[in-house]
């Protein structure tokens, strides 16, 4: 009886909580403000909620406010703990991604209708592309204008003829889509070049998914895996061998979409390369690895065509590779998307696509795109000037209008005269470099602002990815919904921001779509994998970098310390100052510091200005490891974010940076332990500790010639001891105040102190001798020679006859291996290629 009433009650609060969702519906339709005349995604043409959006905000409206808020919050905090990022052209730094924390919800029957109309789009783009830098029969006979393809800087000459390795010209694809006037989908622009956005599309889903996790799974929404997947397998199929190398080709983490480019490769499995990591041999694309040259067989690339080789396209780039289109000539790399495919983004080709579309497939377009009339043609040219007023001018192949600042479209109706007059001389003097294109309003979604739902314009990209079996459509997409409500065109340069798309279904999907094969299908394999050289020598520096992090901070909570060296004593004082030189060696502080102890330690720990300051080391660091994202883990990431934001707060009092310093030093050790635990063994963890441990044996030496000269007495080496984090070890051993010798053994020359210079010499040696040989010839190499002969000196050598002068050399010795690790491992330009047979670890 009690469990009847139990169920009663439950039955009745679950209809209260669906009437208060009711009530709460139908007040968001009441205040929804949807623009007049613009179609939208919530309200339909009879003015009542869609279907779809109805059954979301019925789920969504039985939450408390305070829930919701919850949840938004949860994903915003995902986000910045994840990093995700982007750069807008012309900044200087990356931006936080910002996410809708509504997401744009497209019944089946509407997605099925936009699905073939991009997989007929592409399609037919693939065909044109065969025949531009094939046989060229569409302008041999006069379906396509020859200078509406010439005039495309994306066209390039010197792939004319060579056929794709891999048989596709386009392996993705990615169209731009809006509402139109009439309720239809129409394309707004093609993305052939190397279309952006899967990756953010990506991050949407895991932070939304996971938001609102419950609501997700109710509204059947299909995973976005299994298209990945396919993707990575189409990829790899079109390799000429059964196991192939795949890499991802980035500009560099300056790049606006750096952040993708490292979640694609982590998430694919892939290799992130910029131009430098690789290198032409034998007809082949190769690696510049730690272990020489690895064969590469297919490029995901990231960069531009004409910047892909300078030796045949623009001989100014730095961002591909010499000899690229050599090799694709012989067939010796697939390239996807194949150079050259952008021309098919020029405005100007748009015009031309309904009758290629039936002259190639043999029916029409099923999904329209903006009327456009290419100037270049007496016949639109006029079209176009005599409707100025009524068109937007657009650039014929590149963003922006030649000859006006904006980087969008061009309005005649809102120009001066003097600029009116330029613009219509410029399309009559050289109309090929013009399109003019009716004038379309973006169709409109829901957002949360405020506490309540508005609408604002969006455009959602939709992505096609070529397979065997046809062409894979992601389940959902990229969607960038503008931040006014007037917004003719949507970038995330324009202060826009992302939504995560969701195709929602009534029937039960798959819940177990994943990118990891069957396990009777995996051969298992245990190698330490291919590091790239720029890998391993990032690596290798930030682990130096965190390393210089921590020595400054353990001066400056040395200098800091109460019962630290300003106690106001002769000797106190001499040993405050000796700290105060070492910080200025380093670029801590600046040379004519003569300040209070406590602002020395607060510019040493936060000054942007000196290069050595906790902060700088640290934000360098962080620069490092942004060009390894796809290679830390996202607690590894973290961590070194924190650091970068408690060391930029602006903290005020001897007490506060005193807590700074230890907070830092406390997360310094949480990514020391991270590093050790969590990473696998191979060459990258290597690279990593070896930078560790060459800057502490570094630091250490200077530590001991400075605290532990000849004449030290008990207030310098105590500062040693504490320095080098000995203090509890030295008392337990001695029970006696710090002596020279015993202080010097300590900290210099005991095998079993993590701290001392011997142990990390040690353990470099082990590292070396673990890392492959790159030449043939057996004798032992010049990092592994140098790390041997300072390991035997420290062996043998007896702390009662250590000199400042021996500890002197031993620092330049220190210094020597790293700079031998770095020419050894890290080579750049010609010594990257590496001629002599290699051995060692594949």
């Amino acid at each position: 009886m009690g469990e009847g009433a139990a169920e009663q009650d439950d039955k009745a609060g679950r209809a209260q909580d669906q009437r208060e969702g009711q009530r709460r519906l139908a007040q968001w339709v009441r205040e929804y403000s949807r623009l007049p005349g613009i179609p939208d995604e919530f309200l339909g043409p009879d003015g009542a909620p869609r279907a779809v959006w109805s059954r979301f905000f019925d789920a969504f409206g039985a939450l408390a406010p305070d829930e919701i808020e919850r949840r938004f919050g949860m994903a915003d905090r995902h986000l910045r703990e994840a990093g995700v990022t982007y750069r807008a052209p012309g900044d200087s730094a990356d931006r936080p991604w910002s996410i809708s924390h509504l997401p744009l919800l497209i019944d089946e029957a509407d997605w099925q209708q936009l699905c073939a109309g991009i997989t007929q789009r592409a399609e037919l783009l693939e065909r044109v592309l065969r025949d531009i830098y094939g046989e060229g029969r569409l302008v041999a006979e006069g379906a396509l204008p020859a200078a509406a393809i010439a005039g495309s800087p994306e066209y390039l000459r010197p792939v004319c003829g060579v056929p794709p390795p891999g048989g596709r010209y386009l392996s993705l694809y990615a169209a731009d889509v809006g509402r139109g006037p009439d309720g239809r989908w129409w394309v707004l622009g093609d993305r052939t070049q190397a279309p952006s956005g899967a990756g953010y599309a990506l991050e949407n889903r895991l932070v939304l998914s996971r938001a609102f996790s419950d609501l997700y799974k109710s509204m059947n929404v299909p995973r976005v895996a299994p298209f990945f997947e396919a993707f990575r397998d189409s990829l790899r199929a079109r390799a000429d061998r059964d196991e192939p190398r795949i890499g991802v080709l980035t500009p560099g983490s300056f790049s606006e979409t750096y952040f993708e480019h490292a979640t694609l490769a982590r998430y694919l499995g892939f290799l992130l390369v910029e131009g430098d990591d690789l290198a032409v041999s034998d007809n082949r694309i190769h690696i510049r690895t730690v272990a020489g040259l690895k064969r590469l067989d297919v490029l995901l690339r990231r960069v531009d065509s004409n910047s892909l080789d300078p030796l045949e396209l623009d001989a100014s780039s730095h961002l591909g590779v010499p000899g690229l289109i050599d090799v694709l000539r012989k067939d010796g790399v697939v390239v996807a998307n194949m150079p050259g495919s952008g021309v098919l983004e020029a405005r100007a080709l748009l015009g031309f696509l309904p009758a290629l579309s039936r002259r190639l497939l043999g029916e029409e377009l099923k999904m329209p795109h903006i009327a456009t009339w290419w100037c270049g043609q007496r016949v639109a040219r006029e079209e176009v000037l005599s409707r100025l007023d009524e068109v937007a001018i657009e650039g014929a192949y590149r963003r922006g209008v030649p000859g006006f600042d904006s980087n969008g479209p061009v309005l005649a109706s809102e120009l001066d005269a003097t600029d009116r007059q330029r613009l219509v001389d410029a399309i009559t003097t050289r109309g090929m470099d013009y399109v003019g294109q009716e004038v379309v309003r973006l169709s409109t979604m829901p957002v949360w602002e405020r506490g309540q739902i508005t609408s604002r314009p969006f455009v959602l990209r939709v992505f096609a990815a070529a397979t065997p079996d046809g062409w894979a459509i992601m389940p959902g997409g990229f969607c960038r919904i503008a931040d006014q409500p007037d917004a003719r065109a949507v970038s995330m340069g324009d202060g826009a921001r992302a939504a995560d798309v969701w195709v929602v279904s009534d029937k039960q999907v798959a819940t177990a779509a994943t990118l990891l094969p069957a396990t009777d299908k995996v051969r298992i394999r245990r190698i330490a994998g291919v590091l790239p050289s720029r890998a391993a020598d990032n690596l290798f520096w930030l682990g130096r970098y965190l390393e210089r992090a921590e020595a400054t901070l353990r001066l400056v909570r040395a200098l800091g310390s109460p019962s630290g060296p300003n106690k106001g004593t002769a000797a106190s004082l001499q040993s405050a100052e000796r700290i105060q030189r070492l910080l200025v060696a380093w670029g801590a502080i600046s040379q004519t510091s003569r300040k209070a102890a406590g602002r020395i330690v607060a510019e040493a720990l936060q000054s942007e200005a000196r290069f050595g300051s906790a902060l700088s080391l640290v934000r360098a660091a962080q620069r490092t490891a942004t060009s390894l994202r796809e290679r830390l883990s996202p607690d590894a990431w973290q961590v070194i974010t924190e650091m970068a934001e408690r060391l930029a707060y602006e903290v005020e009092g001897d007490d506060s940076v005193l807590s700074a310093a230890e907070l830092t030093l406390q997360e310094l050790a949480s990514f020391a332990g991270l590093a050790q635990e969590n990473m696998n063994r191979a060459a990258g963890w290597r690279f990593l500790d070896i930078g560790r441990r060459t800057e502490r044996a570094i630091n250490t030496t200077r530590f001991t010639r400075q605290f532990a000269y000849d004449e030290a007495g008990d207030e310098d080496l105590d500062i040693l001891l504490t320095l080098v984090d000995c203090q509890i070890t030295y008392r337990s051993r001695y029970l006696l105040a710090p002596i020279l010798a015993p202080v010097r053994d300590l900290a210099v020359l005991d095998p079993y102190n993590p701290r001392s210079v011997a142990f990390q010499v040690t353990t470099l040696n082990e590292h070396i001798a673990a890392l492959p040989s790159l030449k043939e010839h057996g004798l032992i190499e010049k990092p592994q020679r140098l790390a041997v002969a300072m390991q035997a000196m420290l062996a043998t050598a007896e702390a009662e006859r250590l000199e400042v002068k021996t500890l002197f050399a031993l620092e330049q010795d220190l210094l020597s291996l790293a700079e031998a690790i770095g020419q050894h491992y890290f080579p750049h330009g010609p010594n990257a290629s590496r001629p002599e047979k290699l051995t060692g670890l594949a």
